[in-house]
C-alpha cells in the first residue's frame, strides 16, 4: 500500500472558561486574527445546533464560540461551555487526548514575556536543543485559563530533523 501524503492541519478547538478574555489574550498576545466574533449557539434544530448535538450529545443547552486564525491560516476555535471548569490541581498529563499545542516565534523570549504579562505562566526555563551549536529553543507555558502550550523558536521539522534528543 502506498503511503499517503501528509495532510494539512486545519484548526484546533479549545474550551475556555471566559471566551471574551480568551479572544483578547490570543488576538493581543499572539496577533491571531479574529475571523468570527464571539457568538452564541443554542441547542435547537438549526444545522449548527444539530451538528453540536451530534458531537456533544443532547442536553448541552448552549455555548459561545469564536474563530481566530494564525498567520498561516490555521484555525484557532475557542469554545465557552456552561459549567466549564479547570482541573482541581495541575493538568492531567496522564489522561489520553490532547496534551498541548505549539506556536512558533523567532523572538521566543519576547513572546514568553507577553504571555506572562497577560496573565499566563512560564512552566519551565527556556531550553536549547543544541546548546552552542544551533539556536533552537523552546519553552512550555500556560495561558491564563490553564491551557498548556509550547513556544518554539524554529520550525518543528527543522528542530526534530536534526535528532533533538540525541
Amino acid at each position: 500500500m502506498k503511503t499517503p501524503a501528509p495532510r494539512s492541519f486545519s484548526h484546533i478547538g479549545l474550551s475556555v472558561p471566559d471566551l471574551d478574555a480568551a479572544v483578547k489574550f490570543y488576538s493581543e498576545v499572539f496577533g491571531f486574527y479574529v475571523i468570527m466574533q464571539p457568538s452564541e449557539i443554542v441547542e435547537d434544530d438549526s444545522a449548527i445546533g444539530q451538528m453540536c448535538t451530534g458531537v456533544f450529545g443532547p442536553g448541552w443547552n448552549s455555548l459561545r464560540i469564536a474563530h481566530l486564525s494564525t498567520a498561516e491560516g490555521i484555525g484557532f476555535e475557542l469554545f465557552e461551555f456552561d459549567g466549564n471548569r479547570a482541573p482541581e490541581e495541575n493538568f492531567d498529563f496522564r489522561r489520553h487526548g490532547t496534551f498541548h499545542f505549539a506556536v512558533q516565534d523567532p523572538d521566543l523570549e519576547g513572546l514568553l514575556a507577553k504571555v506572562v504579562a497577560a496573565g499566563g505562566k512560564q512552566r519551565m526555563p527556556v531550553r536549547e536543543y543544541f546548546p552552542d551549536e544551533k539556536p533552537y529553543r523552546m519553552v512550555y507555558v500556560e495561558d491564563p485559563f490553564g491551557i498548556i502550550f509550547e513556544i518554539y523558536s524554529h520550525s518543528y521539522e527543522l528542530t526534530y530533523s536534526a535528532g533533538a534528543y540525541s
